[in-house]
């Protein structure tokens, strides 16, 4: 008799044993399908490039033609959305790369922009970084860029999002 109570509980701890692990398991897979999956709504973070060519006369700025909505056709910075593994420095450098071909560009961090409406699409906050270099450098336009080209800082087509502001306050502050 004395064996089939330790039988028995033995049989109960395994049991136990099974729930916890199978729950453990359960809650693991759980909690790697929704990583990013918030009961409330965030923001999205992105990243602009101000590269200015030339150290005195008549500077220019380095922008892209956006080949996709919102603001298709405008001009705007070089930039994009922060993957959620990469710093912000690592998005400036690999967006900066992938729409105008420029890499090795020391880039310093200038100002945050926080307007709530400065895109259409969802709330975004951007860091914008600065790099300057003495001469123009060849540019392509690349991934979500129609084209890239350099235009005089004083002279600016039509920008998408809040871009121009962002070049006006650059301009004060650090031209």
């Amino acid at each position: 008799m004395l064996h089939l109570e330790i039988i028995g509980y033995l049989a109960a701890i395994i049991i136990v044993v099974y729930i916890v692990v199978r729950n453990l398991n359960t809650q693991m897979t759980m909690n790697e399908e929704f990583k990013y999956h918030y009961q409330y709504p965030r923001l999205a973070m992105t990243i602009d490039a101000i590269i200015i060519a030339g150290i005195s006369g008549e500077q220019k700025v380095l922008l892209i033609q956006r080949k996709f909505d919102p603001y298709k056709g405008f001009w705007a910075l070089p930039g994009g959305f922060v993957g959620m593994e990469e710093t912000l420095l690592e998005a400036c450098q690999r967006e900066l790369k992938e729409e105008t071909g420029l890499s090795g560009i020391v880039l310093n961090q200038f100002y945050t922009f926080d307007a709530v409406n400065r895109d259409p699409r969802h709330r975004t906050v951007s860091t914008v970084f600065y790099g300057l270099v003495k001469q123009i450098i060849p540019v392509q336009g690349g991934d979500d860029a129609a084209q890239a080209d350099w235009f005089p800082i004083t002279s600016l087509p039509e920008m998408a999002f809040d871009h121009a502001e962002i070049l006006r306050k650059f301009a004060k502050d650090k031209l």
